[in-house]
């Protein structure tokens, strides 16, 4: 070894050992608590689900009751009665809402019937009824409600077809000059329940025909399968109340099942309507 060296050091010393990581508590998960909050993630969605029921239900329970049809096969030149279409019932869109036909009497005359149809079908399917009334020297205006025929508008409800049917007498009474006095009210199926409320709230309306009318419907609707899923009488609004109604009103009737005959409607329309003129 030369004098001036050093010894070579030892490059592959070995390095300390590490220290041991500090000792942490692990979390033990309680089986109570994963029940509990499956309980209650099962629970919340079980009210969301039933709350979706309720309200599909809410919105979808018109097509219980009411059928409509835009399909309008036949018109009163079907029935070789002269007519005008008419169009009526402006909303704030600055559109007629409202469709219908202007039968005029086969002579000059006030006296008119305003048709309400029942709640199934369109207008086209109370033709006859207006045929009959034509015959009878009367003025006939028939019309859909919204959601029928040609009338715009979206799904129909009782109070929806209410509202028209305040809407059609006031077209008479108004556009067509014609006094409440001299109009009958002419109900069908459901559209008698909606005649009723009518002349309630027109006391000098004359007089009202119901031809097979139909209402009260809660009782029946309620059995029908999917009314047992949810609250069926906090949620159903459909129940065109007819009986009680028609218990209380004073306006004078002629009720059949079926179409009156001629003779029986011509005898109660000339004690309850003025003289032809």
């Amino acid at each position: 070894m030369p004098p001036n060296s050093k010894p070579a050091r030892n490059r592959s010393t070995a390095a300390p050992p590490l220290a041991a990581p500090p000792a942490q508590d692990i979390p033990v998960v309680q089986l109570g608590w994963i029940l509990k909050a499956l309980a209650i993630v099962f629970a919340a969605a079980f009210l969301c689900a039933y709350a979706t029921i309720c309200i599909v239900f809410s919105r979808a329970q018109w097509q219980l009751v009411l059928h409509p049809s835009h399909s309008v096969p036949q018109t009163p030149a079907s029935f070789h009665l002269a007519f005008t279409p008419v169009h009526f019932g402006v909303d704030n869109s600055g559109l007629p809402q409202l469709s219908g036909w202007w039968i005029p009497a086969p002579i000059q005359t006030l006296r008119s019937a305003l048709i309400l149809p029942s709640g199934a079908g369109s207008s086209a399917d109370a033709l006859p009824a207006a045929q009959l009334l034509h015959q009878q020297n009367l003025n006939v205006l028939l019309f859909d409600y919204r959601g029928y025929g040609h009338s715009l508008g979206g799904h129909p409800t009782q109070a929806t077809m209410q509202s028209d049917a305040n809407t059609a007498l006031a077209y008479l009474t108004s556009t067509r000059s014609i006094p409440t006095s001299s109009i009958v009210v002419y109900g069908i199926g459901l559209g008698a329940a909606l005649a009723v409320h009518l002349c309630a709230r027109n006391p000098a309306l004359p007089a009202l025909v119901l031809q097979s009318p139909d209402g009260d419907l809660t009782e029946r609707v309620h059995q029908s399968p999917s009314a047992k899923l949810v609250p069926f009488r906090q949620l159903f609004n459909e129940p065109f109340p007819l009986a009680a109604p028609l218990r209380q009103l004073p306006t004078p009737r002629l009720i059949r099942t079926g179409t009156p005959s001629p003779a029986d409607l011509a005898h109660f329309l000339s004690l309850h309507l003025p003289p032809t003129r």
